[in-house]
């Protein structure tokens, strides 16, 4: 499977992107609620794990889940495209290194991260599998007025299943891109999908999916 490029909103598109799909920065517990339904401890500071650009898979088209692998859970996260690299920045200068914002599903192997977490053992197999990240076109950073009050939502078969605001994040976007540049650096292709709120639950063939980025994106995809 090829990895993709990172697309723009053609009606938003306000330059051309060039640069190839990198890693997918990933944020864990960044909601209290999505913590607490999981039974998780709301961490201290942000919990980051990735997925290899092979991860990546547009939303435009069906989802393929693993077979024989066991639940796959949703995650609905905003995605942030970053554009310049960014090293041991400020919230100030690593806001000005987003080119681009959009949603991502963070597919994560349900039964199989229980049975790492309960041994302390990494989560990557059960969340860093080929197509475990589907992602949204980008809409261009510039056309977002504040980053306190994006709202993302997830319907399946017609009924809410996910709403959040950004404003509810443990940790802010600026605040979150800083700390992650501070221990290693973001590339231009890298994505951040900044955690997810809650809501959280298991997909089945068919589903039919709806998401939003409220005044930006709608879009919808179906499992195969």
């Amino acid at each position: 499977m090829a990895a993709i490029k990172p697309a723009f909103v053609p009606e938003l598109k306000e330059h051309t992107w060039e640069a190839p799909l990198g890693k997918i920065v990933c944020v864990g517990r960044n909601y209290a609620e999505h913590a607490a339904e999981l039974n998780n401890p709301v961490p201290k500071e942000p919990l980051l794990f990735i997925k290899p650009a092979t991860a990546a898979v547009t939303m435009q088209g069906n989802l393929q889940l693993p077979a024989g692998r066991g639940g796959v859970h949703y995650e609905t996260e905003i995605a942030l495209l970053i554009g310049q690299p960014l090293k041991q920045a400020s919230p100030e200068e690593a806001m000005q290194a987003v080119a681009g914002v959009g949603l991502a599903l963070d597919l994560t192997l349900r039964d199989l991260q229980s049975k790492l977490k309960e041994k302390g053992h990494p989560w990557e197999v059960a969340k860093a599998w080929d197509a475990s990240c589907p992602l949204s076109p980008f809409i261009a950073a510039s056309q977002v007025a504040d980053w306190q009050n994006l709202e993302l939502s997830l319907s399946i078969n017609g009924e809410e299943k996910q709403r959040g605001v950004s404003h509810q994040m443990l940790t802010p976007i600026p605040q979150l891109l800083a700390y992650i540049s501070q221990h290693f650096t973001l590339m231009p292709g890298d994505i951040v999908i900044t955690g997810t709120p809650a809501g959280v639950g298991q997909l089945h063939s068919g589903d039919h999916l709806q998401l939003a980025l409220k005044d930006f994106l709608t879009l919808e995809t179906q499992v195969a």
